[in-house]
């Protein structure tokens, strides 16, 4: 009897993630010929019988895993919201390798998806990528370039590199195939309009880097967005910070995704809420805008509206309609007039 005993207290020591227990684990993986670190949080609240989604985190250059989760730690959100926070690090503290190296990333990326999948239950039409710098630019790249995999991705600090540079051999460029995403992706930026940094500058660094413009409309033009934005400017909770937010939202797009950009004025080479603007959270509002996607688009878009101006409006579009009254479906170059549930109506005019 005793002996039985202790070998159930060795089975629920040796089996972690068949219990509701929380879960941060340092693991290695032997990709392109060396070993490769990532740290994965599995909150307590994960249950082997629920598709779960996963949150990758890229650092910047120099960085690694741990460094990423100091800057942008998404456990308390992952507590929450049920999903599994995965923080690699880039061999050397870099993401985007030229000649003489033979790197790829986005392959060491699905081959963490693919180990992971073999021991936890992965929403696999539910992940997703943001990173910081270096490792923003490399969430673009998966975006592009592993848009089999990846839902949706947003980029803090970090631009897109042209297709130029992406595409051009060494030492020009990185001999990287073209951007072609496969399907309609949510895409979130957060740059800062004083940025020097010379891969995350807000005008972009021509030919290699593109602008905040260029990225919007790269992305706004891929998804068949409207071609205007929104622009809301978010509350300046702390005045301190010397820096403002408006938030520039291209909606409507294939399939119902949108691109956001979280413009930050007078902001640095920064990730906000932990340091530089305090106004937002860069954590939160990236895990609250990719998780309303996955790899279909906008999930439930069919019963989503087709439009969503303010979300504090206590207003429900019922109908598009020409200036004939004929039902206009929100497209571009027309008049528009949105009738609403409480009599409003509002004339709208997209021009391309």
């Amino acid at each position: 009897m005793c002996n039985i005993r202790i070998l159930s207290v060795l089975i629920i020591l040796i089996s972690p993630f068949y219990l509701n227990a929380q879960v941060q684990q340092t693991r290695t993986i032997f990709y392109g010929g060396e070993t490769r670190e990532y740290i994965i949080y599995v909150p307590s609240i994960y249950s082997s019988a629920t598709p779960t989604p996963l949150m990758f985190n890229f650092h910047g250059g120099g960085g690694d895993g741990q460094s990423m989760m100091g800057l942008s730690d998404m456990r308390p959100i992952s507590d929450t919201a049920n999903f599994i926070a995965v923080y690699p690090s880039g061999s050397g503290g870099a993401w985007m390798h030229k000649v003489p190296t033979t790197y790829n990333d986005i392959y060491f990326v699905e081959a963490m998806i693919d180990e992971l999948a073999t021991e936890f239950n992965i929403d696999n039409d539910r992940v997703y990528a943001c990173g910081y710098s270096e490792g923003g630019i490399f969430s673009y790249e998966l975006a592009c370039r592993l848009s089999n995999r990846i839902a949706a991705v947003a980029s803090v600090s970090g631009s897109m590199m042209t297709d130029i540079f992406r595409s051009d051999p060494a030492p020009n460029g990185y001999g990287f195939p073209a951007c072609s995403p496969s399907h309609p992706t949510a895409i979130m930026f957060i740059p800062g309009t004083i940025d020097m940094s010379p891969h995350s500058m807000y005008n972009g660094l021509s030919p290699y880097y593109m602008s905040a413009s260029e990225i919007s409309t790269y992305w706004s033009t891929q998804n068949n967005t409207n071609l205007s934005p929104t622009v809301v400017s978010v509350p300046n909770t702390n005045t301190l910070d010397g820096s403002t937010v408006e938030r520039r939202t291209w909606e409507n797009g294939d399939n119902c995704v949108s691109v956001v950009e979280l413009k930050v004025n007078n902001g640095d080479h920064d990730w906000p809420g932990t340091f530089g603007n305090m106004d937002i959270d860069a954590s939160q509002e990236i895990w609250n805008f990719v998780s309303k996607h996955d790899i279909n688009g906008l999930i439930n878009c069919s019963s989503t509206s087709i439009i969503n101006y303010n979300q504090s409006d206590l207003k429900k579009l019922v109908k598009v309609i020409d200036p004939l009254g004929r039902n206009n479906n929100l497209q571009r170059n027309n008049i528009q007039f949105l009738l609403y549930d409480n009599g409003l109506v509002e004339k709208r005019i997209t021009i391309n």
